[in-house]
């Protein structure tokens, strides 16, 4: 017995690569503590343009709210390896870093890639750009060896940004995301797709454990999956739709009563925000019913309040995820009491469409596989 499980931990540590992640301070709560979150705001005004791509070849993605980014890992890229602190992202498929060539100031915190000091880089010839809500990322298309953990992806397509504008100076050095191919410009083959399609990784799945007590413990896993993450059986809910991580679901209740997702809607599973988003109509009518008072675009409750606050109940594939008042609302370092509900969904979509952000994911293990297009989801530990 002893030796089968020995044998069964080589099995795991050849079949499956564990990423730490780092739950690092959002750009939202940055600016709060500098007292310049208002401003920002005001002058960043939220364009939630739908996919385009222009003459030049520059790809135009939908906002991304990365205003609310909190967990991040390190990859390497190059030849000698140069390192990247990254989001892995599930609601992109695109991987970008910033360059040398950067001489905006929101580069100058960043990590940044030099492409004469890799024997491996090589240029593509195409432009490179993403278009944020609260700014705009512009630069070209390389290839290159990325390393994650000990998975080795040579001839790698990703961005390089050379001009960053209306990010401000808190944002990691760069993305890496996870979403379908489809998400992603048709000359860049994704990091996953690459990783499965040369035999990198033992199955198509990558997972996320995304820790609420500390900042660090917070993992994501490529080609499997550590069940001691979660507790009980996995429950999988079929991809709808295969571009985002979009998943049919059956209904929201707080208290008893449905209060969104009516007829049945849809909802994208989203490590690159911290937020729990849908439409505004819906997403007002529950701070009422929370007694949340508007400042600007945030909502504020009672912090007294919040341990009496009803439990919001995502009903998914028949399956309920409770999502209860202390996992919705966030305490400030200020001590405000702050919604991690957002509106603004029917901006970019003509049907009602949920995004589940880490609110969600932090109560609930998440697994992500490509080979059966669907998620698989249970209580965190």
């Amino acid at each position: 017995m002893k030796w089968l499980g020995i044998l069964m931990l080589v099995a795991l540590s050849e079949c499956l690569v564990i990423i730490p992640l780092t739950k690092i301070k959002t750009m939202r709560e940055t600016l709060r503590e500098k007292n310049l979150l208002t401003n920002f705001l005001e002058e960043n005004t939220d364009d939630r343009s739908q996919n385009a791509t222009d003459d030049l070849n520059i790809t135009l993605l939908p906002m991304k709210n990365y205003l609310n980014l909190a967990y991040a890992g390190n990859i390497f890229i190059g030849t000698p390896p140069q390192e990247f602190r990254v989001v892995f992202d599930t609601s992109t498929a695109d991987t970008w870093v910033s360059s040398i060539q950067c001489a905006s100031s929101s580069c100058r915190t960043h990590n940044l890639f030099n492409p004469q000091q890799s024997t491996s880089f090589q240029v593509t010839g195409q432009s490179f750009s993403v278009r944020y809500g609260v700014g705009r990322i512009v630069g070209y298309v390389g290839s290159d060896t990325v390393q994650i953990m000990n998975l080795v992806d040579m001839g790698q397509e990703f961005g390089l940004s050379v001009k960053e504008t209306g990010l401000d100076n808190i944002f990691p050095d760069g993305v890496l995301g996870l979403a379908y191919p489809s998400r992603a410009p048709k000359w860049i083959t994704p990091v996953f797709d690459n990783l499965n399609n040369r035999g990198l990784i033992s199955q198509p799945v990558f997972a996320f454990y995304l820790s609420t007590r500390q900042e660090n413990g917070s993992v994501v896993m490529f080609g499997g999956v550590d069940h001691s993450y979660h507790k009980g059986e996995l429950k999988w809910v079929p991809v709808s739709r295969t571009h985002f991580w979009q998943i049919s679901m059956n209904r929201i209740t707080m208290n008893g009563w449905t209060v969104g997702c009516f007829l049945g809607c849809q909802a994208i599973v989203d490590t690159g925000t911290a937020f729990l988003l849908g439409p505004n109509k819906l997403v007002t009518a529950i701070h009422k019913l929370i007694k949340a008072t508007s400042f600007g675009e945030e909502h504020v409750v009672k912090c007294d309040s919040v341990r009496h606050l009803p439990t919001i109940i995502f009903t998914i594939n028949g399956n309920d995820y409770p999502v209860p008042a202390e996992a919705y609302i966030w305490e400030d370092p200020q001590g405000s009491c702050i919604s991690f509900l957002r509106g603004g969904t029917e901006t970019w979509s003509q049907s009602e469409i949920w995004i589940l952000g880490d609110a969600f994911l932090r109560l609930y293990f998440s697994v992500y596989d490509r080979g059966n297009n669907r998620i698989g989801l249970a209580p965190a530990v």
